[in-house]
């Protein structure tokens, strides 16, 4: 992945790798395109001393496009929904002026010794809001 002007923004080029013997791109790299494009959003926030561990707790997808090699697509992450204990992210993947997939990610905050599900930092919830639609 390249470009990183905006957290919110990535854009990569599909690899040979990430397609199957149709020259179609397989879902579970599309994921982890997706997973790579939260991430780098997720760099952006303001990191606490004691944060919670983020643990993934859905992932749904809506594929619009067939999606080939070399095709160039872009990943937009939005804050979809905020909860007591988790986050739900919205990505839009477009591949030049077509919308090509959109994605729903769902990440809840636990206690790293014992995984028991905890409240989002305030601080967090404070940055998250900013990236609500």
């Amino acid at each position: 992945m390249a470009k990183k002007d905006r957290p919110d923004v990535t854009e990569t080029a599909i690899g040979l790798r990430d397609v199957g013997m149709t020259g179609r791109i397989h879902n579970g790299a599309l994921l982890a395109l997706a997973e790579e494009a939260l991430s780098r959003f997720w760099q952006a926030r303001p990191v606490e001393e004691n944060e919670p561990e983020f643990r993934a707790t859905k992932f749904e997808a809506r594929l619009y496009e067939a999606l080939e090699a070399g095709e160039k697509l872009r990943f937009t992450v939005t804050v979809d929904k905020i909860g007591v204990k988790s986050v739900g992210f919205a990505i839009a993947v477009d591949c030049g002026n077509r919308r090509a997939a959109d994605l729903e990610i769902v990440w809840t905050a636990v206690e790293p010794q014992n995984s028991e599900a905890v409240a989002l930092p305030e601080d967090l919830r404070d940055w998250l809001y900013q990236w609500l639609p």
